[in-house]
């Protein structure tokens, strides 16, 4: 009978093995001199082949240099006679994948403060030209202190990239590498987009699109380009979708690129938990109140809309419990009013300063824009959507509220390019705008609803239309 014999590192004490791979083990060790907990990678020296020296060296090369809150941090780096030590900052609630197993799927909300997350990783990583290669629910550890953090670990298969640079050697792992990669064709940093489309995937339907039970499976529905499906019988937003469906491009020149993918209205980064956030969440909702302390209520309604678009990452993020709970007893306070106001302003009302100044009520803008459309088809039923959308809102049905105003706008917003000067592209422009802030202030209120319910889990019997990503 043989055992494995435990690896030895004079200034930590190993603990208990945390994983295994073919040539390396992880312990959970503890500094001596300090009692900090660290996690340690042990390599051994005898089972590496060249690749794998390589890939250790670029990995402690990488993670010297690479400091963010979202990556795993490397503390030192030791070596003996018989193996290697990458001693690294330890993640106490394992990995995104088991977070997946125990749960089968994830809510959209945690979908997205994950995916946020990576996100900003991934924003980094392409400041400083690196590309991972190798992102996956395993490779992406979770730290519970008590709020969730996720971080990118396992930099073996990273390297420097540029843009527009193209690379030919097969890294990764089959189930989450681009099809450029697995078919051995040429492939750049933009293969690291389509890893995260799957891992959305994987979060918000429990599997991975091209889950197979070999390889030659997999290979062949990826070399067929076989359609990758949303699950009858479940639901997601259409920003959730748009999202996914442009990760999951096979065709690279077609997938999402970086820029969009970090503007992406579902990840919002623009609103990314940070303390220049709150604060700015701060100075906004100050002015809603000076705005509904003097009467000016639309202008209060979309300043309390607006703040929630900063309270709510940041809450989220909040790792303090009795912190946390006062600021979403906050965000609860300015939501409710802001519900008060949006009811106050329906109907006809005494001009505000804003309506002084645009010299219309929202209620006429309407009415003399809808006189004049009768001349043109899709302009009027492109209106009448956008009313329906106000009449959802004033019952308190957001998401649909939300709906029809984003189904009005697609439809207006060509319009009022081909419209001719005058009067009606003027009034057109006024409408457009006031419903695209109309828009943003409601996307801010279902945020902030789904906040307060976020432990939700998406209910099984909600229906969404069958839907082919490709």
């Amino acid at each position: 009978m043989s055992f494995e014999a435990t690896p030895k590192i004079t200034d930590y004490e190993l603990l208990e093995k945390l994983g295994s791979g073919s040539y390396a083990t992880v312990h959970r060790c503890q500094k001596k001199a300090t009692k900090e907990i660290f996690a340690v990678k042990c390599v051994e020296k005898s089972k590496l082949t060249r690749s794998s020296v390589d890939n250790i060296i670029t990995e402690i090369r990488l993670l010297r240099r690479l400091k963010h809150q979202h990556i795993v941090e490397m503390h030192d780096f030791l070596y003996d006679d018989k193996n290697i030590y990458i001693v690294m900052e330890y993640c106490n609630s394992g990995s995104l994948s088991g977070f997946i197993k125990r749960r089968n799927v994830l809510p959209e909300s945690t979908c997205r403060f994950f995916l946020r997350q990576l996100a900003l990783a991934l924003e980094y990583m392409r400041e400083n030209n690196v590309s991972h290669f190798d992102l996956k629910p395993q490779n992406l550890l979770l730290s519970k202190t008590p709020q969730v953090v996720l971080k990118v670990a396992d930099f073996g298969f990273a390297q420097h990239i540029e843009l527009g640079q193209e690379n030919t050697t097969i890294k990764g792992s089959p189930l989450y590498m681009a099809p450029e990669i697995l078919l051995r064709n040429c492939y750049d940093c933009k293969a690291d987009l389509w890893s995260i489309g799957v891992i959305l995937y994987e979060c918000l339907f429990g599997k991975a699109p091209y889950s197979s039970k070999s390889l030659a499976e997999l290979m062949e529905k990826i070399r067929l380009l076989q359609k990758i499906e949303i699950p009858q019988n479940t639901r997601i937003s259409p920003e959730c979708e748009d999202l996914l469906t442009r990760l999951l491009q096979h065709d690279r020149e077609k997938r999402i690129d970086f820029r969009d993918f970090f503007q992406h209205d579902f990840l919002d980064l623009r609103h990314a938990p940070c303390e220049k956030n709150f604060e700015r969440a701060l100075e906004i909702v100050r002015e809603a109140v000076e705005a509904d302390t003097r009467g000016d209520l639309e202008q209060a309604y979309h300043l309390y809309c607006e703040s929630l678009q900063f309270f709510v990452p940041y809450v989220q993020a909040e790792q303090d419990v009795a912190k946390k709970q006062a600021l979403r007893a906050r965000v609860r306070t300015y939501m409710q009013r802001a519900e008060e106001i949006k009811h106050a302003l329906t109907g006809e009302k005494p001009p505000t300063q804003s309506s002084v100044r645009n010299a219309l009520t929202p209620r006429l803008l309407y009415q003399q824009l809808h006189a004049l459309s009768h001349s043109s088809p899709a302009l009027r039923d492109g209106l009448e959507i956008g009313r329906q959308g106000e009449l959802y809102a004033h019952e308190g049905n957001y998401r649909a509220a939300l709906e029809s105003l984003k189904t009005s706008l697609g439809s207006l917003v060509p319009l009022l390019g081909q419209e001719p000067k005058g009067q009606r592209r003027e009034l057109l422009h006024q409408q457009i705008q006031a419903w695209m802030k109309d828009a943003e202030s409601l996307k801010s209120l279902l945020s902030a609803r789904d906040m307060q319910d976020d432990k939700d889990i998406p209910n099984s019997h909600n229906t969404h239309s069958y839907c082919s990503i490709q």
